[in-house]
């Protein structure tokens, strides 16, 4: 301090008080670098360099990442929020944000169908991760209309999702094996988080009654999450959005609706709302009214900086929303982990969203 305010007050050329004001502007500086980390603000020096230049595909795989790779880890992801990962076509960037990576996660299972061939073919470049070859074949799904593909949709277990954060982590080490303990530490700490979430999940849905649970959404992408917490789930298109539904196909589901007398159906971030509003149309024509029951996450997160843009909270605000369209009611009360977690953001997560957020066609 003497030091500092020996140099402020011998300074040559200006008024008396200008070297006062400069001790206390280092004193205000020194205060803030005291403070900040106790209101959890970064004290004022520089951070270290990542070790890792990683790309991620969709939003899901870089958030596991993210939480795994911490600032070891710079990655980049390829698909933002509302992208559909069924009909994205690579860049000129993206090919070369993945050559210049020396990483890339995907998914793997046909999700991110028009681009895997460049992503494969950059295995002669670069490491490339298939993040699903964590998960036990066993455990996938294989619907008939897939033609003997698996279902893509592994995240919407979170069961099966915390195998895939495992996975992650053992591509960093192996990347990076200087960091192999982080990746193992950091990897460990969000397998706990997701047990949390996934009996959350259980316990919230769990509270539908039975006559109740079914979800309708535009496509297949929640067979997963039906199976896991026992909803049976019926959908407009199949696993990919690759091709349009028929007219047929609407008006096979209006006639489930109507004889079924279910309540909501859903519609999709990502997908167009046009199919869902087509079966709402369709179900007051026959007399049987059907609410939109909210804007689920399906094939992309939401906006980044929000709850609703980590995995996490996607699959918190899908929960939430289902639960109570479906005539349940989710625990106000989350675990410990969990409820750090939402607060880190500073409110709990949305239940429900603004009627025709869905892209549009």
């Amino acid at each position: 301090m003497c030091s500092i305010m020996g140099r402020c007050v011998t300074r040559r050329g200006g008024p008396w008080w200008s070297g006062l004001a400069a001790v206390a502007l280092a004193c205000a500086a020194c205060l803030a670098a005291i403070v900040a980390p106790a209101l959890g603000g970064a004290p004022r020096r520089a951070e270290a360099q990542p070790r890792v230049r990683a790309v991620a595909t969709v939003g899901m795989i870089t958030d596991a990442v993210r939480h795994v790779g911490g600032g070891r880890v710079a990655v980049t992801g390829l698909m933002g929020q509302g992208i559909d990962p069924h009909l994205y076509k690579a860049s000129p960037g993206d090919v070369r944000a993945m050559a210049d990576a020396d990483v890339v996660f995907y998914n793997g299972l046909h999700l991110e169908g028009r681009m895997a061939e460049v992503i494969e073919r950059m295995a002669s470049r670069t490491t490339v991760v298939r993040v699903t070859e964590a998960i036990d074949p066993a455990l996938l799904r294989s619907p008939p209309e897939f033609e003997g593909q698996p279902d893509p949709h592994v995240w919407f277990d979170v069961s099966l999702w915390r195998s895939v954060v495992g996975r992650v982590g053992q591509a960093l080490a192996r990347t990076d094996p200087d960091g192999a303990d982080h990746y193992a530490r950091s990897a460990a700490e969000h397998a706990a988080l997701l047990d949390e979430l996934h009996g959350y999940a259980a316990a919230s849905l769990a509270s539908v009654p039975p006559a109740g649970r079914v979800l309708v959404t535009a496509h297949d992408a929640f067979g997963y999450f039906g199976r896991a917490y026992g909803l049976e789930v019926l959908a407009i298109q199949g696993i990919s959005t690759d091709s349009e539904a028929s007219l047929r196909d609407i008006n096979a589901l209006v006639d489930t609706l109507v004889s079924r007398k279910v309540p909501a159906v859903f519609i999709e971030s990502s997908v167009p709302r046009k199919t869902v509003d087509a079966l709402v149309q369709g179900c007051a024509g026959r007399g049987h009214a059907v609410v939109v029951g909210g804007e689920l996450f399906s094939d992309a997160l939401g906006a980044p900086g929000t709850l609703e843009g980590t995995y996490v909270g996607m699959v918190l605000h899908n929960v939430r929303t289902i639960t109570r369209a479906l005539g349940g009611a989710p625990p106000e009360a989350l675990p410990a982990l969990l409820r750090a977690y939402v607060e880190r953001f500073g409110s709990p997560p949305a239940t429900t969203a603004p009627p025709g957020r869905a892209g549009e066609p």
